[in-house]
């Protein structure tokens, strides 16, 4: 099955949030499609926000059918039949708009009728003009759209301009068309109204059927699988030599899925351990830098480490946001107001406030390390084996005494300060919270990933020379230091027990689909939507198979839905029920009867996370509809294109393939595939290069070693394998483009 994956934010408005009333937009920022197209690696900066231009602000798409009528002597006519549209701007405060039709040609105008309250309107009205013959490229027909209003003037929801030359040839066509705006007027804020920095990159891949990656993903296989003999390069080599620092996060990243889902990211991560060392001659810069073992170590510990890192650490952070203490270890940055007084009357002092610090910081660490030292027991055990043969590569690396601890702190470089520190710093960023620490309590994690990152390097000596304010929390960082060495020897033995039980316990849960909360739901078969709320609280669980659903957390579940049987999740009009957060999942059952579930969202962020986990669970299922409504069946019609008939197919496209990036994603083999296919397509040439100039560093000769002769093949048949997928895609385009073709597309103006 070929799939498009796209990945776009095009948009970003500022607002003023408020309480009481509705939120104010104090500007917008816009970026092309095109902008983005030519900028493969995206686009990072600061940005003007410019003032929010209502003609400008226009969605959605109109379907028409245009033809030229009359031949020979008969005087030909034009005929613009307008259809439909969908997803149109919504204007008035009911949550819709009221559109209707002004078509021009030739300095004449049609208008059509109004249809009240909708963004999916249908018209099916004809307009005819005659065809000016003298007209050059200046003969344009104009489509607008507006949504009327009875008090104040009419608003604009977008127009398509056509160059009628071009159709003559055509006769007939008939297509959906995207709206634009109109032209755009000169602000007289432009500059004045700040700027947001933004970080954008667009990702459009077509993924082919898994059966073109199989070459692709059996030679990369194959090259973690045999050991390295001697020093000549292999295909990971050549991909960390050739990887640019810009692009190696995301390709590590490809790489640790693309392997977790073969089973061979143990034997990957190996291979780029060893490449590391091989390079390393000062143990004290052991992967500290951005290289590709490191950041594929990262993302392997996020990919597969998350649900660990949430039960090591989730207990003491909410206990640090709950209790919002004042904790301040340096007196440079003491703020006696900000601690407030110690008793009746009396002031902190600035010594008062540091000792009080002092102890609720040894009072988190402790708390921290317990918990780690206990996290042996729960560590996923692909993770222990992962640390087990780094550990063993370091120590082999550097065996003598003088290095002893450098073995620890290759492990400690990465669970500590790559995964464990950032996590404290940042909760937000690793889902351990909704919403970012206020600077109180931000301080607060800082002040405690800086004690846990003095205990990864193992040095207390060289943190207390930098910071001499953190000598205080010297005891508790030397007695952490030694529990943490216990830690990671418990921790690299772990792949040693025979303990079943413990090791299902620890097994991988990496991509595992699950999510759960509170949600407001309502389910309909067959029967309109009752006139007052139909919501109800219920506890939602996706998992692997089912969306179930039950009164309280712990409680028998009501019912559930199995996932093969959706056949969309979409959203629903906030016209419907008064909010905008609300989304709908459609589902069949085996008598054939569809059923809606509604499900009610406290937030828009909440909503989107549903959706997504939705989608993703069901991305492999077969029966998905292709269009929907996104309004409700109520007094014997459709709230949203008024339609009568229930069975009505849709008058809006389904978005299943509209997802967020989790880290909880399911492994998706083929597209992991398509975005390293894509690197190495980008680096084909340097990887060449690479390889002949090692050869030559290396002094080979034409005539030397049969092993080197295979390194060539193998070169060269990665170089085949991608262009075949080169050829593929072209195909699939080419099929595209004929299925598509469309005269009518081009005379868009």
């Amino acid at each position: 099955m070929l799939r498009t994956y796209v990945c776009l934010m095009d948009t970003c408005c500022l607002k003023n949030c408020s309480v009481h009333s509705r939120d104010d937009v104090i500007g917008k920022v816009s970026i092309s499609k095109e902008l983005l197209t030519v900028k493969p690696q995206g686009v990072d900066g600061w940005m003007n926000l410019t003032e929010i231009d209502p003609d400008e602000e226009v969605q959605g798409e109109i379907h028409l059918q245009i033809s030229v009528l009359g031949d020979g002597d008969i005087p030909r006519k034009l005929c613009c039949q307008v259809l439909e549209a969908r997803d149109l701007a919504k204007k008035d405060r009911n949550g819709a708009s009221d559109p209707f039709v002004r078509v021009r040609y030739n300095g004449k105008t049609y208008e059509s009728a109004v249809v009240k309250k909708s963004c999916y309107p249908r018209w099916n009205e004809s307009f005819e003009f005659e065809l000016d013959e003298t007209l050059s490229d200046t003969g344009l027909l104009s489509v607008e759209v507006w949504d009327w209003d009875l008090v104040s003037r009419n608003d604009f929801l977008g127009k398509v301009l056509f160059n009628i030359n071009k159709l003559q040839s055509a006769q007939q066509e008939e297509g959906w068309f995207r709206l634009g705006p109109d032209k755009s007027k000169h602000s007289e804020y432009e500059g004045t109204l700040g700027s947001l920095r933004l970080q954008l990159r667009l990702r459009d891949e077509v993924v082919l059927p898994s059966s073109h990656y199989k070459p692709l993903t059996e030679l990369l296989s194959q090259s973690v699988g045999s050991q390295l003999n001697g020093n000549w390069p292999d295909f990971i080599m050549l991909i960390d030599e050739t990887t640019t620092a810009e692009s190696r996060q995301e390709v590590a990243n490809n790489l640790v899925k693309l392997f977790l889902g073969q089973g061979l990211v143990k034997e990957f991560l190996d291979v780029l351990f060893k490449l590391e060392l091989e390079k390393t001659t000062e143990p004290n810069t052991l992967f500290r830098s951005n290289s590709l073992a490191s950041k594929s170590m990262e993302s392997f510990l996020k990919v597969a480490g998350m649900q660990y890192l949430h039960r090591l650490l989730g207990a003491i952070i909410n206990r640090i946001f709950e209790e919002k203490k004042y904790v301040e270890l340096d007196p440079s940055k003491v703020e006696l107001k900000e601690a407030g007084c110690a008793g009746l009357h009396r002031q902190q002092t600035e010594s008062d406030i540091i000792q009080q610090s002092s102890s609720l910081l040894q009072s988190y660490l402790s708390e921290l390390l317990t918990s780690i030292l206990q996290s042996a027991s729960y560590c996923p055990l692909l993770i222990c084996q992962v640390f087990h043969q780094l550990y063993l590569r370091v120590q082999e690396r550097f065996p003598d005494p003088e290095y002893r601890k450098v073995k620890f702190i290759a492990v400690t470089s990465f669970l500590c300060l790559r995964f464990i520190s950032p996590a404290i710093m940042s909760p937000k960023l690793f889902h351990l919270r909704e919403k970012h620490a206020d600077a109180r309590t931000s301080r607060t994690l800082l002040l405690l990933a800086k004690a846990v990152q003095t205990i990864g390097n193992m040095d207390t000596l060289a943190c207390c020379s930098k910071e001499p304010w953190m000598v205080c929390l010297q005891p508790a960082i030397q007695q952490g230091i030694t529990q943490l060495k216990d830690f990671i020897t418990k921790l690299v033995s772990c792949h040693e027990s025979e303990d079943l039980e413990l090791q299902t316990r620890m097994s991988l849960q990496c991509g595992t689909m699950e999510k759960e909360g509170f949600l407001f739901l309502h389910r309909t078969k067959d029967k309109c939507m009752p006139m007052t709320s139909p919501f109800k609280k219920y506890y939602v669980t996706l998992s692997k198979d089912t969306l179930s659903y039950s009164r309280t957390q712990h409680s028998k579940k009501s019912s559930s839905i199995s996932l093969p049987k959706i056949r969309a999740v979409e959203k629903v009009e906030e016209k419907c029920f008064g909010s905008a957060n609300v989304m709908q999942i459609i589902s069949s059952e085996d008598s054939g009867l569809q059923e809606t579930l509604y499900l009610d969202c406290k937030s828009v962020n909440e909503l989107n996370h549903w959706l997504s986990a939705l989608r993703k669970a069901c991305s492999h299922n077969t029966n998905t509809m292709s269009c929907y409504h996104p309004g409700i069946y109520k007094a014997d019609r459709w709230s949203c294109c008024h339609q009568k008939e229930k069975s009505d197919s849709g008058c809006d496209k389904t978005r299943h393939g509209v997802t967020l990036q989790e880290w909880y994603d399911p492994l998706d083999p083929d597209l992991e595939a398509q975005l390293i296919y894509q690197h190495l397509r980008s680096v084909q040439q340097a990887m060449r290069d690479k390889y002949y100039m090692l050869r030559e560093q290396q002094g080979v000769k034409e005539a030397d070693s049969v092993r080197d002769k295979k390194k060539v093949d193998g070169l060269s048949k990665l170089f085949s394998i991608l262009q075949d997928l080169h050829d593929a895609h072209a195909a699939v385009e080419e099929e595209e483009r004929s299925k598509n073709k469309n005269v009518f597309l081009e005379l868009q103006t």
